[in-house]
């Protein structure tokens, strides 16, 4: 079985000593493709290392939204020479986050833009992370408009009615652990209702653990817990799931 874990931080400091037993543990569980997300300069770095180092690691590399007021055009040019690394699959992870709130929208709305424009220059699919901001982050893309590469909404957490929206800009629908716990029952109607060929599976490790780890420190090996949740909703096979999810990020990502 060849799942890909299209979104981890094995870059941050909670595995700092033990990515080697992570991808060990992640391939008996059947997880054989990272793609590892830096979201600013230290994590970045520490991803292009990892991506040198591991043949299973990939890259996805952006300017995070709470990491909005700090972006400038030296960091523009610092993301451009990065972005250029041959294990790169997408720009990310960038949108709106007004949970925390520790720069204006207005200012997140500009750098949100100025990275899906990056993108679109790169050719690369951008990556996105809303938080308590998911109109804003729909109209910005719907006003903006997507590249040929397309983009990936990032453990997703609404609606099928809010997904369906995001999948008529062109987006595709990221999973994660959340889908797995027992109140989401929305997102697990868009997990189920979605067409197979729109959604893609994640961990955001170290965080999100899905059940049965729940509240523990989340692995990428966990991937398989999200592939088993969808499956079960949608009557299918592990394997079904596995294969279709990866060959969609294998697309999305231009590795196919």
């Amino acid at each position: 079985m060849d799942i890909f874990d299209t979104h981890t931080h094995l870059n941050v400091a909670n595995f700092t000593e033990t990515v080697s037993e992570e991808l060990a543990l992640a391939r008996d569980m059947g997880v054989t493709k990272h793609n590892v997300v830096g979201f600013d300069r230290k994590t970045i770095e520490r991803a292009l290392e990892l991506a040198d180092q591991y043949p299973e690691v990939y890259l996805t590399l952006g300017w995070h939204p709470t990491e909005a007021g700090s972006y400038h055009d030296e960091v523009e040019d610092y993301l451009k020479a990065a972005l250029k690394h041959p294990k790169v699959l997408a720009l990310g992870e960038i949108g709106l986050d007004y949970h925390w709130m520790k720069d204006p929208k207005e200012t997140q709305i500009a750098v949100f833009k100025r990275q899906i424009e990056l993108s679109k220059d790169l050719d690369l699919p951008f990556v996105v992370h809303t938080r308590d901001a998911l109109e804003d982050t729909y109209q910005v893309i719907k006003e903006a408009g997507l590249g040929p590469r397309g983009g990936i909404m990032h453990s997703f957490s609404g609606s099928l009615e809010e997904a369906q929206r995001f999948v008529d800009l062109g987006m595709m629908i990221s999973f994660s652990g959340v889908v797995t716990f027992k109140k989401a029952t929305e997102l697990q109607e868009a997990a189920q209702q979605l067409p197979l060929d729109k959604i893609l599976v994640e961990t955001d490790a170290p965080y999100l653990a899905p059940v049965p780890k729940r509240g523990k420190e989340n692995k990428t090996a966990y991937t398989r817990y999200v592939v088993e949740k969808i499956a079960e909703l949608r009557g299918l096979s592990v394997a079904e799931v596995a294969q279709a999810t990866t060959a969609n990020a294998d697309r999305i990502f231009g590795l196919e």
